[in-house]
């Protein structure tokens, strides 16, 4: 059962039909409260970064009654809400993009309904975009880079887990393939393997016994890594690598679901892979590099100095 809209979930609940429908979308219910959580966590994770001297403070530029640019000097942590802001919109606007570059035949046939039709996003698309903004504010508030990566690394998978949630309630289309029950061992509930995603946001009728929940092991797996992440924040490696081991986590999860997920296959050079796959055998590729090249341990001296701040 799919729940697209909060009126759904309201009458499901409690049986109550309201007499002005809430038509505020699940997914975007959902994404919101993914940007929420991230947040904390990266706010968390800089404002512990400031204070054992790991980065320094941002400059945020405004302009003066002269109509100068001045510079005032705030904690890295007091950025996050503007931050946030930034990476939502850029990463929905990517995220549309991308899964429109992935059904140009579609698009074709149905450009406006492609555009605002309340289902199917790619998720990488909302990454690279939402990343790129990102970034672009990081150089604007001269902020150091790897550190905020590193920062934002649980943040982000956390968020991501949150985000599969709202597909996996909405049920936006994200599901995977046709489900085979003759591998499903006899002690899984049978809505762990195999789901009709009745009355989905999409419109699709889907016959029993159903697809694979890929949005629900999603978040598992995603949980996991971000647990893994938290873990691993207080690594003696150089800044960076933290951000490599995202990068290597996120790629080899995708590259797992999308082995029952279905997608548009393209030819790249006489390789048969879908857009997700491409995306992420590069963030593998350079998250390994990254790892490679950023695994070595700090100073020292810097190490007992952190430790000596409460690191």
């Amino acid at each position: 059962m799919s729940f697209p809209y909060l009126s759904d979930v309201v009458s499901t609940l409690f049986g109550i039909t309201l007499p002005l429908p809430l038509p505020l979308p699940m997914f975007g219910l959902f994404v919101a409260l993914a940007m929420l959580v991230a947040a904390h966590y990266l706010k968390r994770e800089l404002c512990r970064l400031y204070e054992t001297g790991r980065i320094g403070t941002a400059r945020v530029p405004h302009k003066g009654k002269d109509g100068v640019v001045i510079y005032t000097e705030v904690p890295p942590q007091d950025v996050v809400p503007d931050l946030a802001v930034v990476v939502m919109f850029a990463g929905i606007a990517g995220a549309r993009l991308f899964h429109i570059l992935e059904h140009l035949d579609e698009f074709t046939a149905d450009p406006w309904g492609m555009i605002f039709t309340t289902s199917g996003l790619s998720i990488f698309g909302g990454l690279i975009l939402g990343t790129l903004a990102g970034l672009f504010c990081v150089r604007r508030w001269k902020l150091p880079l790897r550190p905020l990566l590193d920062a934002a690394a649980p943040a982000m998978m956390l968020g991501y887990a949150i985000g599969r949630i709202g597909c996996q309630v909405s049920g936006d289309g994200d599901w995977g393939i046709v489900s085979n029950m003759s591998l499903k061992p006899d002690w899984l509930p049978l809505w762990t393997w195999a789901q009709t995603y009745e009355h989905n946001i999409a419109g699709v009728v889907i016959s029993a016994p159903g697809v694979y929940p890929t949005p629900l092991y999603e978040t598992l797996m995603g949980i996991a890594c971000f647990l893994l992440l938290w873990a691993l924040r207080k690594h003696p490696f150089r800044m960076g690598w933290l951000f490599s081991v995202y990068m290597t986590l996120a790629g080899a999860e995708r590259l797992l679901i999308e082995k029952i997920r279905i997608n548009p296959v393209f030819n790249v050079f006489g390789i048969h892979a879908t857009q997700a796959e491409i995306i992420a055998f590069l963030l593998i590729l350079f998250g390994l590099f990254g790892i490679a090249i950023l695994g070595r341990r700090l100073p020292t001296e810097r190490l007992l100095s952190a430790s000596a701040s409460g690191s």
